[in-house]
């Protein structure tokens, strides 16, 4: 499994990195969903942009759990990235769906690995599972699913059963550790990858390809 290395503390640099980490399919009318204050717009040159989003600044506010579709025609857009969106919906499966309709080209999304960013908070046995926890108040915004990296990838990898899509690239993103560390855990969890990344790494990232 390819690992990249990398931490986003503020938003903003997620937006930066998908700019430049995935600059090559980049292009032509652009669809952002869960865009937030719509940074790609400002990073990535001459983009015919459009972002939505349930809050923030987006072209066109709109909560994707309450659509019976996406409001846009089929293929009608060159690329769309969706980050981190999907584990906050009921309806992600359906949502997908559309997420393939609307994109003629290139689909980037990402999912964390809620085992990962769970992890510390459990083995303390103090603190909080960000967006799992149980406030005082309802909030406006949780996740609605709690899988794996092994699970986001396996998810992924079985979408070309059911639309006309390729996977192009599926990577794990860890924080930046010393090597060292790094091969200490490996070896402590038997040297097995998967087991490793389950634990260590936080998000899975994935360039998708429509084919028809």
């Amino acid at each position: 499994m390819q690992v990249e290395f990398g931490h986003f503390p503020e938003r903003s640099m997620r937006s930066e990195y998908i700019a430049r980490r995935f600059k090559s399919h980049l292009k032509g009318k652009l669809l952002d969903v869960g865009c937030d204050r719509a940074l790609l717009k400002t990073l990535i040159p001459g983009i015919d942009y459009f972002g939505v989003d349930v809050g923030g600044q987006p072209d066109l506010i709109l909560n994707l759990e309450e659509i019976d579709e996406l409001p846009f025609a089929t293929d009608q857009f060159d690329c769309l990235v969706c980050a981190d969106v999907l584990e906050h919906l009921d309806n992600l499966h359906f949502v997908f769906g559309e997420l393939v309709r609307v994109c003629r080209g290139s689909l980037i999304l990402s999912l964390p690995n809620n085992w990962a960013n769970a992890r510390r908070a459990v083995e303390r046995g103090r603190g909080t599972i960000g967006h799992y926890g149980l406030p005082v108040q309802r909030p406006v915004d949780r996740h609605k699913w709690f899988f794996n990296l092994e699970e986001a990838i396996q998810f992924m990898e079985g979408q070309p059963q059911k639309f006309s899509i390729k996977v192009e690239e599926c990577f794990a993103m860890e924080r930046p550790r010393p090597l060292l560390l790094r091969w200490a855990r490996l070896m402590l969890l038997g040297g097995h990858q998967m087991r490793y990344l389950n634990r260590f790494a936080h998000t899975m990232w994935t360039v998708l390809r429509k084919t028809s």
